[in-house]
């Protein structure tokens, strides 16, 4: 297993206090670099703020400093296994973050596969899912996000909101509903949507940092340039990126939340499968937890893991490594059984994470 540096990215919007808290520092402050990539070979698109061509991608304190991306290049088949080379290349094709949002972001999109082919050029678009780690109030609010279109919503009233910039309308053309710790929520390509403040979550998704936003000034007033709203399209094919399918709470709940899955269980801990290849063949995502010792058996292909809690270590091939809350790992894919054993004063949560369903790439 290989240990990642945690690359902070900046955002339009502040956070990351938790973020500070997770990795031991507890100074209560907020930036504007909200966010935390995790297993990341992919450039944040920051137009008008940064140019760094490495920004929130991984480096490999072991190897040098150099990025994951270079590592994997330099041996595909043994760091992500032969057969995700032969169905998708070199290119894991996920990106992992954790969120932590001390106010909320603008209303956004991104787009499917299809819409990311037309406009962007890419094989992969930016469908996501969020699972809340955390949901303390903030100054008396509970944590909340907006998703998905009413009904009747039409691309026309759409563009009409955005261009009067009717930020209220925009808002109540979307359902706003409370989220608990716990929840894993799926937002598909196309489906409108926008975090709200207070949410600290763990995100899995397509490997892009596509992201239409319809907000020109932050709720905390800082002025958007274009190309961060319209990534480059311009502001009338960004309209061709939503879904304006609309749907009732009711059917929101029902279509987007995702419902856990215990995978194993065992004496040591287990296993929970928070969202996987049936509810989308993109990725996966599982909470790994541990009160003595667990065994984990990986199949031939890569992955990667967060120490969310505690404190441990973890053996593999005979090779002992202490881990502690905040630590990120990359598993190549002949890494094989690995076992987590938790200090006897700690328990261990671990978050492990996967890319796409090995068979055929599906819209």
């Amino acid at each position: 297993m290989i240990k990642l540096d945690s690359p902070r990215v900046w955002r339009t919007y502040t956070g990351g206090r938790r973020l500070n808290q997770l990795h031991g520092n507890c100074d209560g402050k907020v930036s504007q670099y909200p966010e935390e990539w995790i297993m990341s070979v992919v450039n944040a698109r920051n137009t008008g703020i940064s140019s760094e061509q490495e920004d929130g991608m991984n480096h490999l304190p072991d190897y040098d400093n150099q990025t994951l991306k270079a590592l994997i290049e330099s041996a595909p088949y043994y760091y992500l296994g032969e057969k995700h080379v032969e169905k998708y290349g070199s290119f894991p094709g996920v990106l992992v973050k954790i969120i932590d949002s001390a106010e909320r972001l603008t209303v956004q999109v991104h787009p499917d596969r299809e819409m990311a082919r037309r406009l962007f050029g890419s094989e992969y678009g930016k469908t996501e899912c969020w699972h809340i780690l955390d949901d303390t109030p903030v100054r008396g609010v509970k944590p909340y996000v907006y998703m998905g279109f009413k009904p009747g919503i039409t691309k026309e009233r759409w563009k009409e909101l955005f261009f009067h910039q009717d930020v209220n309308g925009m808002l109540n053309a979307m359902h706003k509903i409370e989220v608990k710790k716990g929840d894993t929520i799926l937002i598909k390509g196309g489906v409108p949507h926008a975090i709200g403040e207070g949410c600290f979550l763990m995100e899995i998704q397509e490997p892009t940092d596509y992201t239409i936003r319809v907000e020109r000034v932050t709720p905390r007033g800082v002025v958007i340039d274009d190309g961060m709203c319209h990534q480059g399209i311009g502001f009338e094919k960004m309209f061709e990126c939503f879904s304006y399918n609309g749907v009732t709470c009711e059917e929101a709940l029902e279509k987007w939340f995702v419902r856990p899955n215990v995978q194993s269980e065992m004496p040591g801990g287990r296993i929970v499968t928070l969202i996987g290849y049936d509810s989308v063949p993109f990725f996966q995502l599982e909470r790994i937890e541990v009160t003595d010792k667990l065994a984990v058996n990986e199949v031939d292909r890569f992955s990667g893991i967060y120490i969310l809690k505690g404190k441990g270590k973890i053996v593999s091939k005979g090779n002992v490594r202490k881990v502690e809350a905040g630590e990120q790992f990359f598993l190549p894919a002949g890494v094989g059984m690995w076992e987590a054993e938790a200090d006897k004063e700690n328990s261990l949560m671990i978050m492990r994470f996967m890319g796409p369903e090995l068979r055929e790439m599906q819209d």
